[in-house]
């Protein structure tokens, strides 16, 4: 077996928690799980970088929202090092311009004594009414906002604006590739899923009923599945190299 190391990749706001069901119950019995540190650069491509040089050989990037631009990012430089792909409630597009005067706004709001993070009223963007319903994720998600705070937030949005349009590099992607979208995503709905899953039939498209944007905090046993169907889909891939 050809082995390869998945590398899951955080969302603006979001540590390692985001991920803590699957790296918890994911068969780690024959490979090491990496977490990527999104919280340093103010540069997707940066991101990509630092990620890639977290491990030699083959690797496999799991990518929610901006951790999916960044996993992109990485298929794109690295093309021969990607043995799969996952992208969780995401988008190949760059931003829309109203999207970026809503991002240069935020930017401009986080210099500013008047900002508060990620606060319970803005919780009905990140999450499905049940989850924000439900106090022990509605307290993780507000925990790792308040983990990256304000500067880290700055540079993440920067990084945002400045990302790529990954349509190109999705339409020449031939390696296993998993797509998770919820039905109650209202900050990357389904539809932006659905454009990446027509640049790539052969992809595994997963929407999940219910769900929102954080959907593996959300639907944990759902997107742990799906990740171990797609790790075990690569390894027999690699088995029949």
């Amino acid at each position: 077996m050809t082995p390869f190391t998945p590398i899951f990749i955080p969302g603006l706001l979001c540590t390692a928690d985001l991920f803590a069901a699957q790296l918890a119950h994911l068969d780690s019995t024959q490979r090491l799980f990496k977490v990527a540190d999104t919280s340093l650069d103010n540069n997707i491509a940066t991101m990509a970088e630092r990620a890639l040089a977290m491990v030699d050989g083959l690797l496999l990037p799991v990518g929610l929202s901006m951790g999916g631009y960044v996993a992109m990012e990485m298929a794109r430089r690295a093309p021969d090092r990607i043995a799969g792909l996952a992208l969780l409630n995401t988008t190949c597009r760059i931003d829309s311009a109203a999207h970026r005067r809503q991002r240069e706004q935020a930017i401009a709001l986080a210099h500013s004594d008047r900002f508060k993070g990620v606060t319970r009223h803005l919780l009905p963007r990140l999450l499905s009414p049940d989850a924000v319903n439900d106090p022990h994720i509605a307290s993780r998600v507000l925990k790792m906002a308040d983990d990256i705070g304000r500067q880290t937030f700055i540079q993440q949005q920067t990084a945002i604006l400045g990302r790529q349009d990954q349509k190109h590099m999705l339409r020449e992607f031939r390696q296993p590739l998993l797509i998770v979208c919820g039905t109650l995503d209202v900050l990357t709905p389904p539809a932006l899923s659905e454009e990446i899953a027509a640049l790539c039939p052969h992809a595994d498209y997963r929407l999940l009923d219910g769900v929102g944007h954080l959907s593996s905090m959300e639907a944990e046993s759902a997107v742990t599945d799906a990740l171990q169907a797609l790790f075990d889909t690569v390894d027999t891939a690699l088995a029949d190299r």
